[in-house]
C-alpha cells in the first residue's frame, strides 16, 4: 500500500499512567470509556452492565460511588470486572479512601473539592498505597467560586487554571499517576479548554463533551467536539457522554476513533446512500449486517454499495464488497478483487459467511506471526 502522509494524526506528546492492567498517554492507544447507569448499589446489575460494555470494546469503565453502600458494593463490582474500575467521587474523602481500599484501578476526584490539606493527603495516600490513579474532572458546569468570581462565566481560562490548581495538589503531595479532563457541553468551550491545556502541561488527557445529549445529537456533537481535538493529536483516553445506553458511548467511541484511523475494532461497513440506482435495498441489508455481524472484534472492512457507480472502486479499498447489480443479483469483491456473483437474496448470509472466514486467517496469521517472533527470541 503506498504511504499517504494526508492520514497521519501525530498526537501530542503526553506522560503515561496505568489504569489498571490499561496504559494511558505517551504512545498508548487511546483508550474508550463509559460510565454505568445502575445503582452501584446493586452489583449484580452493575456487573452485568460492565460486562456488556466490556463485550462491546470498553477499556475502562466508571462506576459512580456517592454513598457508602456504594463503595461497599464496589469490591465485587471490581472483583467480577474484566476491565479496570474508576471510581466517581464528589466532595466525600471517606469514599475515595474506601473505593480505592475496594480495588478501584482510578478516582475521578477534584482535589480541591475533597476538603481540607489533610484530607486531600490521607486520598492520595490511599491512591499510593492501592495503586490507584487519579482523574482530576474539571467540568464547566461545576467550577469553583472563585473562578467564577473571577471570569465572571465559565470560560476556558477558568477551566484550565482550575484543571492546574488540582494538579498542584497532587504534585505538591508527590503523586504523579493522574489524567485530566476539561469538559463542557458547548463544543467550542469543551475544544478550546483542551486545546489551551495540552499546551501547557503533558499529562494525559481525558476527552469529552459532557452532557451531550441523546443518541444521535449526542454522537454528532461529540464527533465534532472530539473529532476536531483528535485530528490535532490532542487526547489519551475518551467518553462519549450520551442518554443512551453505555454500549452505544462504547461504540459511538470506537466509530470516532475508527474515522480517524486511530483505534481499530470489529467491521467497519462502507456503505451507500442509496438511490433509485440501487440493484437491492442498501439499507435494510445494512440495518442487517451491522446486528449479524457485531460479535466480530477483528478489524476488518465491508463495502456494501447499490450499483456500479461506485461499487467496483469502494470494493477494491476494502476486504469484501458487494455492488449491485442487475437481474437480481451483484458481485462479491475479495481483497480488493472481483471473486462472483451472488443472488441478492442469498448475499446476507454469504457476506457474514466470508467476514467471519477472513476474520479467522487474519486472527490465525497473527498468531502465528506472535508465536514466530517468540520462538526468535
Amino acid at each position: 500500500m503506498s504511504i499517504r502522509p494526508w492520514r497521519d494524526i501525530h498526537r501530542r506528546t503526553s506522560r503515561q499512567i496505568r489504569v489498571g492492567d490499561v496504559l494511558v498517554g505517551g504512545d498508548a492507544p487511546i483508550s474508550v470509556q463509559t460510565m454505568t447507569n445502575t445503582l452501584t448499589t446493586d452489583a449484580k446489575a452493575t456487573i452485568e452492565q460492565v460486562i456488556r460494555c466490556a463485550d462491546a470494546g470498553a477499556d475502562i469503565v466508571r462506576v459512580s460511588c456517592p454513598d457508602e453502600e456504594s463503595t461497599a458494593a464496589l469490591r465485587e463490582i471490581v472483583r467480577e470486572s474484566p476491565v479496570p474500575i474508576v471510581a466517581d467521587i464528589h466532595f466525600h474523602y471517606r469514599r475515595a479512601i474506601e473505593a480505592a481500599e475496594a480495588g478501584a484501578a482510578c478516582l475521578r476526584i477534584n482535589p480541591g473539592n475533597i476538603g481540607k490539606a489533610d484530607r486531600v493527603r490521607e486520598v492520595i495516600r490511599a491512591a499510593k498505597d492501592h495503586g490507584c490513579a487519579i482523574r482530576i474532572g474539571v467540568n464547566a458546569g461545576s467550577l469553583e467560586p472563585h473562578l467564577l468570581e473571577k471570569y465572571a462565566e465559565p470560560c476556558p481560562d477558568a477551566m484550565v487554571e482550575s484543571a492546574l490548581e488540582h494538579a498542584k495538589i497532587l504534585e505538591d503531595n508527590d503523586f504523579h499517576e493522574f489524567k485530566i479532563s476539561v469538559k463542557a457541553s458547548d463544543v467550542f468551550l469543551t475544544a478550546a479548554a483542551y486545546q489551551q491545556l495540552a499546551d501547557v502541561c503533558d499529562h494525559p488527557l481525558h476527552l469529552g463533551v459532557t452532557e451531550a445529549g441523546g443518541l444521535t445529537s449526542g454522537t454528532i456533537k461529540s464527533a465534532i467536539g472530539l473529532g476536531n481535538l483528535l485530528w490535532m493529536g490532542v487526547g489519551d483516553t475518551l467518553r462519549v457522554s450520551l442518554s443512551a445506553d453505555p454500549v452505544e458511548e462504547v461504540k459511538v467511541g470506537y466509530e470516532i476513533l475508527k474515522s480517524l484511523n486511530l483505534r481499530h475494532r470489529g467491521v467497519t461497513i462502507i456503505s451507500c446512500p442509496s438511490c433509485a440506482r440501487q440493484g437491492f435495498d442498501v439499507i435494510k441489508t445494512v440495518e442487517k449486517l451491522e446486528k449479524r455481524l457485531e460479535h466480530v472484534r477483528t478489524a476488518m472492512t465491508l463495502s456494501i454499495i447499490g450499483c456500479v457507480v461506485n461499487g467496483p472502486g469502494e470494493a477494491r479499498e476494502t476486504d469484501i464488497g458487494f455492488t449491485g447489480g442487475g437481474a437480481g443479483s451483484g458481485m462479491v469483491y475479495v481483497s480488493g478483487l472481483q471473486s462472483h456473483k451472488m443472488d441478492n437474496e442469498r448475499m446476507i448470509d454469504h457476506l457474514v459467511e466470508l467476514v467471519e472466514k477472513k476474520a479467522e486467517e487474519i486472527e490465525a496469521a497473527r498468531a502465528a506471526e506472535a508465536a514466530a517472533s517468540k520462538a526468535a527470541e
